[in-house]
């Protein structure tokens, strides 16, 4: 190939295709299983001949054993999917919130097909995780996807060891933060249900030949719903806003 390239070029393309496209298998949107892997693979390609310009004074000397190549390929593969495995994980908020929603409203075993997870999951998750999505590419969220590979370069430098350690951090705190964010969203209804499993529970022991079962639960689901829809336009607001916060600190300003 020393006709068409150098063998700094090839090693060099090899090492930003890797990273490219370990982080967009794992990315929001763009690594679902419905995306063909030919496409995801098509658009790595693409961005990483984008992205060599700038990342090419970055990169390392060809290493002198195959050993070396090797740990120097699995380095970037991890660092791509340590970047595109955060922002997925900021996903799970909506999972939780919509899991939380379901229980609340006794709607768990509604099951619909999740376009993004390609298998069923209960409804109320499967709607907030498309609702997700579409307000990602919505708000032109998803071009920080393409300035964070860019500045993955100046924070985790080719050659430079990998802190495993703070990777292992960001993960957990990542989780947390999700986890935290999905009960917040569900909160207006955490609330209502409190409130009115302790009115029926009331009336079930004032009125014990009442059938209470009967009456609360079309009541849970009508009510819960409808203020699942109030709050709608507020969870999206608040979620896109901490995604944003979540794919701003991989960016270098």
């Amino acid at each position: 190939m020393e006709s068409y390239a150098t063998a700094r070029e090839v090693f060099a393309a090899g090492l930003v295709f890797a990273r490219v496209a370990a982080m967009l298998m794992v990315l929001p949107g763009l690594g679902e299983a419905s995306v063909p892997a030919r496409a995801r693979l098509s658009l790595a390609l693409v961005i990483a001949i984008c992205v060599f310009p700038i990342a090419a004074p970055h990169l390392p000397a060809i290493p002198e054993t195959t050993g070396g190549l090797e740990f120097m390929i699995v380095r970037e593969i991890l660092v791509g999917l340590l970047i595109g495995g955060t922002l997925r994980l900021m996903m799970n908020a909506l999972a939780v919130a919509g899991e939380i929603v379901s229980l609340q409203t006794t709607l768990s075993f509604s099951q619909t097909a999740n376009p993004l997870e390609a298998q069923p999951t209960g409804s109320i998750q499967a709607f907030l995780s498309v609702l997700g999505l579409a307000l990602i590419f919505a708000t032109n969220l998803h071009h920080m996807f393409i300035g964070a590979i860019f500045s993955s370069y100046t924070l985790f430098q080719p050659g430079h060891d990998l802190p495993l350690g703070d990777a292992g951090f960001l993960a957990v705190q990542t989780v947390g933060k999700g986890f935290s964010l999905g009960l917040q969203m569900a909160a207006p209804v955490v609330v209502f249900a409190l409130v009115f499993n302790i009115a029926s529970g009331l009336v079930g022991r004032l009125m014990p030949q009442f059938q209470i079962y009967f009456v609360a639960s079309p009541l849970a689901v009508i009510f819960g719903l409808s203020i699942f829809a109030l709050s709608l336009g507020t969870i999206g607001m608040v979620w896109i806003g901490r995604y944003r916060e979540v794919t701003d600190s991989f960016l270098v300003h």
